[in-house]
C-alpha cells in the first residue's frame, strides 16, 4: 500500500500528533504545567498562582487533560492535578530550551524577567558536592506546599515572600546556594538579591528543582517539622 493511498489514515494520526502541538500553544498553559511539575495542586491554588480566574484555569487545564499532559484526582470536591508522566516534564524543560536556543524573542524576554544578574552561579554538581562537604546552607525559596512535595536534601524553606522578616534565620557567616522551580524561576533571583543586599553570601543554583528531578538526584519529601 503505497503513502498515497493511506493519506487519510497518515492526516489523521499527525492531526493527533498536533493535538499536543495545539495544548501547547498558550503560554498560561505552559505556566500551568510547570506549576504541578513541583507537586500536585489543586484548581484553586494553580488558579491564584497563574494569576487566573478559577472558570479560565480550569478551561486550560481541561485542554491539557485532552491532550494526556496532566491528570487527577478528586478528594471530595476538590480537584488536583499532577504532571501525566516524566516524560512530560521532560518534553516542558526541552521546548524551553529549544525556544531560547532558536527563537530570538526568547533571550531578551527572559532577561527582561529575571531582571539583570551578575551574582554567580554553581551547577548541580557543585552543589553535591559542596553539601558532601558541610560548607554551604541550602535555601529552598519556593512556597511551602512546593518544599513539602519534594526538595533538595537538607535544604531549608523560606518562602521568598517571607525572607526579609526570617533572614536571622539563616547562619551569617556560610555561604547560602538558593534555588527554586528551574531554570527560568525567578524567585531564586530576587532572593540572592535580597541577601546580598543585606550583606550576606549568597549564590545561586543555575537552574532548579524542576532540573534537578530530571537529572534523577534524590529529593526529600519529609514534611516540615
Amino acid at each position: 500500500m503505497s503513502e498515497h493511498t493511506t493519506s487519510g489514515t497518515k492526516a489523521r494520526l499527525y492531526d493527533a500528533f498536533a493535538t499536543s502541538g495545539k495544548a501547547l500553544a498558550s503560554g498560561k498553559r505552559l505556566e500551568l504545567l510547570d506549576l504541578p511539575a513541583q507537586g500536585e495542586r489543586t484548581v484553586d491554588a494553580l488558579a491564584k498562582a497563574a494569576g487566573l480566574n478559577l472558570t479560565t484555569a480550569s478551561a486550560h487545564l481541561q485542554t491539557l487533560k485532552q491532550a494526556g499532559f496532566v491528570a487527577t484526582r478528586r478528594e471530595g470536591v476538590r480537584i488536583h492535578y499532577r504532571l501525566a508522566g516524566g516524560d512530560v516534564v521532560q518534553l516542558f524543560a526541552l521546548l524551553r530550551k529549544v525556544a531560547e536556543a532558536h527563537q530570538a524573542a526568547v533571550p531578551a524576554a527572559r532577561d527582561a524577567y529575571l531582571g539583570e544578574d551578575t551574582a554567580p552561579e554553581l551547577s548541580r554538581e557543585e552543589l553535591r558536592a559542596r553539601i558532601a562537604a558541610g560548607d554551604v546552607v541550602v535555601l529552598d525559596v519556593r512556597p511551602v506546599e512546593e518544599y513539602r512535595a519534594g526538595h533538595i536534601p537538607g535544604a531549608l524553606s523560606i518562602p521568598v515572600e517571607e525572607l526579609a522578616e526570617r533572614i536571622n534565620e539563616l547562619p551569617e557567616y556560610t555561604e547560602i546556594v538558593v534555588y527554586c522551580r528551574g531554570e527560568y524561576c525567578v524567585l531564586a533571583h530576587d532572593a540572592v538579591r535580597l541577601l546580598t543586599d543585606r550583606g550576606r553570601r549568597a549564590i545561586r543554583l543555575d537552574d532548579g528543582m524542576l532540573e534537578w528531578r530530571l537529572s534523577q538526584l534524590p529529593v526529600d519529601v519529609s514534611d516540615l517539622t
